[in-house]
């Protein structure tokens, strides 16, 4: 295990930390499996964080987030959404071209560069959808898209996942357990899907999967989003 790991500038979520679902993905990695990734602050931007044995990822030292294995995670997705379907769900996104989270590299309308990830409400169901198709850059040598990079398509989705029929309020992700179970791959069209488990108080819990165009469940995550306090 490395002693150091850093996130670069490129894979940011808000405009000034990196994305949730990609930080928690690198530092999973370490792990393999299914992990628990909590975080307790903003991840640092081209900023060497200290790592210990444990899987705790330090800023100096502050506690940034703690990964553990969760060998008894499990999460059945609904039925599956078409290509098709999750396109003209696309279509309805309602993330906002300026803002917090405007130059995501997942979701970010204000980003030439982004995935394109963006999730909109399902016809009919209460499930939200993207289609996805990953870039070459995001893929090993072999064209498997690297864990990293699932994990931070999972992440987004789950943001309009618990606010589906609802005002869109600042929440942010506050710990994300998920499992890759079949390779991702580069270059073919893929499904992101969400939905919305429970919600208490400022606590919003939602699932999030990968799917093949066929509909065979690729990876698999539940998000725990949070609305900061008040002040």
């Amino acid at each position: 295990m490395p002693e150091a790991i850093s996130i670069p500038a490129r894979f940011n979520g808000p405009l000034d930390s990196g994305n949730g679902g990609y930080c928690s993905g690198v530092v999973a990695g370490f792990l393999g499996g299914a992990v628990e990734v909590s975080l307790r602050r903003p991840v640092p931007l081209d900023v060497v964080r200290e790592s210990d044995g444990s899987v705790r990822a330090l800023d100096g030292e502050m506690l940034v987030l703690e990964a553990r294995p969760a060998p008894e995670f499990e999460l059945e997705p609904p039925a599956p959404v078409r290509p098709e379907q999750a396109r003209a769900a696309a279509a309805g996104y309602r993330g906002l071209a300026e803002g917090v989270f405007s130059n995501c590299f997942v979701c970010g309308l204000a980003r030439d560069d982004a995935f394109g990830v963006f999730a909109g409400e399902v016809e009919g169901r209460q499930i939200v959808a993207s289609p996805w198709t990953p870039s070459g850059a995001t893929a090993d040598a072999a064209g498997q898209v690297l864990p990293e990079f699932v994990w931070a398509a999972l992440d987004c989705p789950s943001y309009f996942a618990v606010h589906l029929h609802r005002d869109l309020s600042l929440s942010v992700l506050a710990r994300l357990t998920a499992r890759v179970d079949a390779p991702v791959l580069a270059g073919e069209e893929h499904v992101v899907v969400s939905w919305p488990i429970e919600s208490e108080g400022r606590k919003h819990h939602a699932g999030a999967a990968v799917l093949s165009a066929e509909g065979e469940t690729l990876a698999v995550a539940r998000a725990l989003m949070i609305e900061p306090r008040e002040g």
